[in-house]
């Protein structure tokens, strides 16, 4: 078992179940969920977004995230208008509700961010940010479109 706990794979992994986990608790009452979260950020940002541009911005399969659309806008969180230049293209923007969650959820979002770092040195944390954004950055620039938006 002691290869399988030092791959790097592994442990990304389990991370990431951890990191779900304590979103989930911390989220709990919003009743908002990690992807969510990210594509309700990516469209205050980047409002009039369309979903394939969304997809790439929060790197998510685009076909996964029409469901997270569909459920976003049943909870009135966004608003969805057809393309002036193309009816069939949808753009997305934060209804008042959503920009409203988004407000309400950042202390939240907050603390999962510090309960996931917390047990590292002040020093680590920051070193393991760094470190964790040069690994996604490296791979997004080698990708030849097989890692592209979470696929």
């Amino acid at each position: 078992m002691s290869d399988l706990y030092s791959m790097p794979g592994h442990l990304f992994r389990r991370i990431h179940q951890i990191s779900s986990a304590i979103f989930a608790e911390e989220c709990a009452a919003s009743g908002l969920t990690s992807v969510q979260y990210a594509a309700l950020t990516a469209i205050r940002e980047n409002p009039e977004v369309d979903a394939t541009r969304l997809s790439s911005l929060i790197a998510f399969d685009r076909s996964t995230l029409g469901d997270v659309l569909e459920r976003l806008e049943a909870k009135g969180w966004i608003l969805r208008s057809p393309s002036p230049s193309d009816k069939r293209v949808k753009l997305l923007r934060l209804s008042p509700a959503g920009l409203q969650v988004l407000s309400d959820v950042e202390p939240a979002v907050r603390r999962v961010q510090q309960r996931l770092l917390e047990p590292l040195d002040p020093s680590e944390r920051a070193k393991m940010v760094r470190l964790l954004a040069q690994l996604v950055n490296l791979h997004n620039h080698v990708s030849t479109g097989t890692l592209d938006a979470a696929k």
